[in-house]
């Protein structure tokens, strides 16, 4: 199996693994970002496809973060509840876990091929995937603020919600 290949077959697991969260997930707007982040996953399968067809494939951009805070905004403005189970927060560690190990991955085969134009595009790639692992740490953050501050109410708290 090449690079592309396996990479194929990583991002086909990402799909999934945000698809599959998504459905899991009761909170509309976070159900839209998941789908987003799972959209970006067939972005790159396609990209990584069209690099193994030798093709010169590009990249369609990364809106995640820009539509995330709109939906964000929306769902304050609408009141909405962010009530989470535990379960839900460690499968968004994990999609952190998974992101961060598609980065080094992407980082990785970057600098063992040759072309100057697979390279670039591995490397946006991984830039995507550290984009999503920041975004993911910054949900398992927010959604689980509310829990570290009861457990860790002997502490100073001088974070602004």
């Amino acid at each position: 199996m090449n690079i592309f290949e396996f990479g194929m077959q990583m991002e086909k697991d990402g799909e999934h693994f945000y698809r599959d969260l998504a459905g899991k997930c009761k909170i509309e707007g976070l159900r839209f970002i998941l789908n987003l982040l799972a959209d970006n996953e067939v972005d790159h399968y396609n990209v990584l496809k069209g690099l193994n067809e030798n093709a010169s494939p590009q990249l369609t951009g990364y809106t995640v973060l820009k539509d995330a805070k709109n939906v964000f905004s929306e769902m304050k403005e609408k009141n909405e509840s962010l009530d989470m189970e535990g379960t839900e927060v460690e499968l968004y560690t994990k999609a952190v876990e998974i992101e961060q190990k598609s980065e080094a991955f992407y980082r990785e085969k970057a600098e063992e091929v040759e072309s100057g134009e697979v390279k670039a595009i591995l490397l946006k790639i991984a830039e995507e995937e550290r984009r999503h692992a920041f975004f993911m740490a910054n949900m398992v953050t927010f959604l689980s603020r509310p829990q570290n501050w009861i457990e860790n109410a002997e502490f100073n708290h001088l974070d602004d919600y």
